[in-house]
């Protein structure tokens, strides 16, 4: 991939799409699907904000069955089910333990019962996958005895029985959005990361006909042009659509805050998640990922300029306090926190007090209706449903342009790197074919790489130094080097925290981030003066806050 900003020379596209998370992403890949001449512009890096700090599930959204939502519940079920299909490396089915009490009547294991009847009944074309390993099975129930043999750190106070169903995890959220990045640039869609819009561009009739950009690579200043725009800002939804209207007019977008820690205190069996309520009613998830337990999420309001959102050590504290309320021996701190990561979602309903109780549908809208016409806005989603979201965000597309686009079928071929319809008979030749690498090495590469991995194999074959691993996943130095010639990594925290998993468990260690640094450094000519400040903005990053 190369950043097409770098040598663009003033042609026109048909779509401009603002945003580099999962929505932009399959926005501009359902897009180029349909023949459509398409720009991405991203003022980070894909996938840096929202897209980055998921609980790693793909799932059907179980709780929204509380609030009446079916339909969103059937839609994210369908899409769970796509996604295993579309990138089979990337979703895996994961069993979830959900634990009852006798404290809570929503947990009460009877009603919790007919919710999981219904959970069924809505995935009922759960087995229709193309790979059969990624088969769901159905739920069932078991005895309080039975969840502490299974997984004997579950609280026992109060505690009824469980049921056991199944999602999926998506074991590198941030390697999935880049998959559907892939997937728009093999259609010929034009993409650049560090990339922001500045501005507006309009016609006499003050119709959007493009944006304004600047290259923060170069700082040069360009506009584009296109008969659409959409923006896929997220959180940032509402600062973008402020550049094209007058601060009288402008809207301020909901924001909530949702928190994950990891762990590596030995917490479960590594078997399944296990999900528990807090006394007030919230649940959240304990996720077995890569040798640890990631725990998560919160759900609060945030107000202020999401440029500036941080972790508080406040929401780790309070994220602690409930799980020991819900969970284990209570005895769960600070000290044994690794790493911890948050973001915000944007949100689509009117201000209320209780953000987890809102839905997690989205909205397209024509801004033709504020008197911005050439400009389409989509807020809320959820990463499940964001393929489902750009194919309904092309129907709105079809409309302004005026044209029959075709039928979707991003849902019918693999994305960039996956097509692997066995990944068992995958992985299995992998380690037969490559007897020169650890397995760990080859079954990491598989999984996150795909079809790609052979790439990252050649690389280190062709130079000794780029073989030399650097944790226990196996990851080694070649990645670093792929990520900056073919993945468009620009700074020290794409390479560790987006295209590979480096740094994604906490800080690695000083040695491995100067290696790293001192790698990226060669490919991307940076001084010592540059490198150092890219060793210090990780571990800035990286650092749990003490307030």
């Amino acid at each position: 991939m190369k950043r097409f900003i770098e040598s663009y020379q003033g042609e026109n596209f048909d779509i401009i799409v603002i945003g580099g998370g999962i929505t932009g992403a399959s926005v501009a890949y359902e897009a180029a699907t349909r023949g459509l001449k398409v720009a991405l512009v991203e003022k980070k890096d894909f996938s840096w904000a929202t897209s980055a700090v998921t609980s790693k599930m793909i799932h059907g959204g179980m709780r929204y069955l509380a609030n009446g939502e079916i339909g969103l519940v059937r839609e994210s079920l369908r899409e769970r089910r796509v996604l295993e299909n579309i990138a089979p490396n990337f979703v895996y089915p994961l069993s979830v333990m959900m634990t009852h009490n006798n404290t809570q009547f929503k947990n009460n294991k009877w009603v919790v019962k007919v919710g999981m009847l219904m959970y069924d009944a809505l995935s009922y074309d759960k087995n229709f996958t193309w790979d059969k390993s990624k088969q769901i099975p159905m739920h069932k129930t078991i005895s309080r005895q039975e969840v502490l043999i299974r997984e004997p750190n579950v609280l026992d106070a109060g505690l009824t029985g469980a049921s056991i169903f199944y999602d999926c995890s998506s074991i590198f959220p941030e390697r999935l959005t880049l998959a559907f990045i892939k997937s728009a640039v093999a259609y010929g869609a034009a993409v650049a990361n560090y990339t922001e819009v500045t501005g507006f561009c309009f016609d006499r009739q003050h119709n959007v006909i493009g944006v304004q950009v600047k290259d923060l690579q170069s700082s040069a200043v360009q506009n584009l042009n296109a008969a659409l725009t959409i923006n896929c800002g997220g959180p940032w939804a509402d600062i973008v659509l402020g550049l094209a209207k007058s601060k009288s007019n402008a809207c301020t977008l909901r924001r909530s805050e949702g928190i994950h820690i990891i762990t590596a205190k030995s917490l479960l069996s590594g078997n399944c998640a296990v999900g528990s309520m807090t006394p007030s009613g919230r649940y959240f998830l304990l996720i077995p990922w890569r040798g640890h337990t990631l725990i998560g999420t919160t759900d609060r309001p945030y107000i202020g300029n999401p440029d500036e959102y941080h972790v508080t050590r406040q929401s780790i504290d309070e994220l602690i306090a409930e799980v020991n309320a819900s969970f284990g021996d209570g005895k769960l701190s600070f000290a044994d926190v690794r790493h911890a990561f948050g973001g915000l979602r944007p949100l689509v309903e009117d201000q209320t007090e209780e953000t987890y109780a809102c839905s997690r549908r989205y909205e397209i809208f024509d801004n033709a209706e504020e008197g911005l016409n050439g400009l389409i806005t989509v807020e809320g989603g959820k990463y499940t449903t964001s393929r489902r979201l750009a194919e309904n965000c092309l129907k709105t597309v079809a409309a302004k342009l005026g044209r029959p686009l075709g039928k979707s079928m991003t849902d019918k071929h693999h994305l960039s790197g996956c097509a692997i319809p066995d990944m068992n008979a995958f992985l299995l030749t992998i380690l037969q074919n490559n007897r020169d690498f650890p397995s760990d090495t080859l079954d990491y590469l598989g999984r996150n790489y795909g079809t790609e991995y052979d790439a990252i194999l050649k690389l280190a074959r062709e130079d000794a130094a780029l073989a030399e691993t650097l944790n226990a996943d196996g990851e080694m130095m070649a990645q670093v080097t792929y990520a900056v010639r073919h993945e468009m990594a620009r700074t020290l925290s794409d390479i560790v925290m987006r295209r590979t998993g480096i740094a994604t468990l906490g800080h690695p260690g000083k040695e491995v981030l100067q290696k790293v640094a001192a790698l990226a450094a060669r490919e991307l000519n940076w001084d010592a003066d540059t490198a150092r400040r890219e060793i210090a903005a990780v571990e800035n990053m990286l650092e749990l806050p003490e307030a």
